[in-house]
């Protein structure tokens, strides 16, 4: 099955000042560019969402749910705070519901023990909203990955984030025939 309609959208899952979600969104992306799939990358800063039940539909929101509906899957970018998934990012995932459905993700984590336990959150909520998510994770260790100049990361996560965008892009495919 070709996949060269496929669109796969990047979601930077922090919207903290100082974060580095953009930098890991960027090195995935850079990483991506030679694939036949189109990857782009969604800052859910962009966007300004309302806290969920706070306030009716805004412009914002619209526009959030509109982005999502036109990608077929997503690469999340998942940084972890207090072993948790930051609060924008579950608040993004609660402020949609269709435009989720019948996707794939696949999932890059970063934090002091490579944000897995974040992860596995997103992986939970990612199930509830209908989401297809991939067994490979690509985690980054901030003692490991980043150093004074920023995100560095070695080499070994090459190979995991090939298979990452194989699974994601695979199953992105394959969930496209039933929407």
């Amino acid at each position: 099955m070709s996949h060269t309609h496929l669109k796969i959208g990047i979601i930077l899952g922090s919207t903290r000042e100082g974060r580095v979600s953009p930098q890991v969104g960027q090195w995935v992306l850079s990483k991506a560019k030679d694939r036949s799939v189109a990857y782009e990358l969604v800052d859910i800063k962009d966007y300004q969402l309302p806290l969920l039940g706070e306030a009716e539909a805004t412009t914002n929101l619209t526009k959030f749910n509109e982005k999502l509906a036109s990608l077929d899957g997503f690469i999340f970018i998942v940084s972890e705070y207090n072993h948790a998934m930051s609060g924008a990012l579950k608040n993004a995932l609660d402020s949609a519901r269709e435009a989720w459905y019948h996707k794939a993700a696949g999932l890059v984590s970063y934090g002091s023990a490579g944000g897995v336990r974040a992860a596995e959150q997103v992986r939970l909520v990612l199930a509830e909203l209908n989401v297809a998510d991939v067994r490979t994770h690509v985690f980054f260790s901030l003692f490991d990955d980043f150093n004074d100049q920023g995100f560095n990361p070695r080499d070994v996560h090459l190979d995991n984030l090939n298979v990452l965008f194989d699974q994601v892009e695979t199953w992105a495919g394959a969930l496209k025939t039933i929407r």
